[in-house]
């Protein structure tokens, strides 16, 4: 028998409640059932991404979210710019592409945060730039980019949106969207939220609506101007994924019980016990300047494959991690402390690590890194 553990940053694991809440027989999601569902669903997502604007439920991925906020609110040809950090600023940048946008990118080493100054100047160069688009946490190289930093700066632009994607740093990090600024956040069910994947959650702000009246790129599934007036109703615009929102309003109250300050300490906790350990263990960490407390990216010791340590995790011991990407593939190997998770996640991680190491020869002491994350969890 090999029990398996899931240490990655997406999907992450689902509480056992969550679970049970979604096994209960289905409902029509145009019942009358089904309405004081959508409305605490609505209801606990403004508490949690700290908003008064609507946020938005759609049934898809969080990519189908970042599409949305392409396609809403600009028009071919307009001028964006993007920081691009890791594959998921890539992501941007081919998102605003494939819908005509012009896009300008800050290119941001791997492993580095950008800093909010650079955007101040790209800005002040360009008057024409409508949004800038930026990741919260670059889950590829495990960077909390400075998003209050970067609202601080966009705030001066009116005609300048603030898009981010939050779909890993939501839960993890405290991410103030309306005392911010940010005029559209993106969320995902399947990372802090602790659910499976199939939900996207957009916050949209009043300027961004605005901006919306002016938009003629073609949408139909992603409307969210449909998408607000159902919500107005309790419903959304098409299907209901009304399973995943049930499990949603369960993973709610979890988060709830524990209070916003509380769940944003306990990721901070967590992720610094995993970065300490790591240290302890003589491995660098990736992201060189402002980690991300949702996922560590370590670095592997010269003449170690991350891509191995990968698969011999899962394979020999049953915890599933994650690799690197594109660049970093083989170069790190990156472990989640994200949503469902608490001190003997970390201390398991940890201790495979060493494990894993020792076996494709490299020399460590086992047990070094788990005393250091035993020590800090226990403070």
């Amino acid at each position: 028998m090999l029990k398996r553990y899931l240490l990655a940053p997406g999907p992450t694991p689902v509480p056992p409640e969550v679970l049970l809440s979604m096994a209960m027989p289905i409902i029509h999601h145009r019942s009358p059932d089904f309405l004081p569902v959508l409305d605490s669903a609505k209801k606990g997502l403004q508490w949690l991404f700290q908003t008064k604007n609507d946020v938005l439920i759609l049934a898809s991925t969080g990519t189908g979210g970042m599409v949305g906020a392409v396609n809403n609110f600009f028009n071919p040809g307009e001028k964006a710019l993007v920081i691009n950090g890791g594959k998921f600023g890539e992501r941007w940048t081919k998102i605003c592409q494939a819908y005509g946008l012009k896009v300008e990118e800050i290119v941001v080493e791997w492993g580095y945060s950008i800093k909010p100054d650079m955007v101040e100047a790209a800005l002040k160069k360009d008057p024409e730039i409508k949004a800038v688009f930026v990741q919260a946490t670059e889950t590829s190289t495990g960077v909390y980019h400075d998003i209050e930093g970067l609202g601080k700066v966009i705030k001066n632009y009116p005609d300048t949106l603030f898009v981010v994607d939050a779909i890993s740093a939501l839960v993890a990090q405290d991410i103030r969207t309306d005392e911010w600024g940010i005029d559209i956040m993106v969320g995902g069910s399947q990372k802090g939220l602790m659910l499976p994947p199939g939900l996207a959650f957009v916050s949209v702000s009043e300027k961004a609506w605005k901006k919306n009246e002016t938009s003629k790129m073609p949408r139909f599934y992603f409307n969210f101007k449909k998408e607000r007036e159902n919500l107005a109703k309790n419903q959304t615009n098409f299907t209901s994924a009304v399973t995943l929102i049930i499990g949603l309003n369960e993973a709610m109250k979890i988060l709830q019980k524990e209070g916003l300050e509380n769940v944003f300490k306990r990721h901070a906790r967590l992720a610094n016990a995993t970065r300490e350990a790591v240290k302890a263990l003589g491995l660098g960490i990736y992201s060189k300047e402002s980690p991300s407390n949702s996922v560590t990216a370590i670095e592997m010791p010269d003449g170690i494959d991350g891509q191995l340590v990968y698969k011999t995790l899962r394979e020999k011991y049953g915890i599933t991690g994650a690799g690197g990407q594109d660049r970093a593939k083989g170069k790190i190997f990156r472990l989640a402390h994200l949503g469902y998770a608490d001190t003997f996640d970390i201390i398991t991680g940890i201790a495979a690590l060493e494990m894993v190491l020792k076996q494709l020869g490299h020399p460590v002491k086992l047990g070094t890194g788990v005393a250091k994350a035993q020590e800090l969890l226990m403070a």
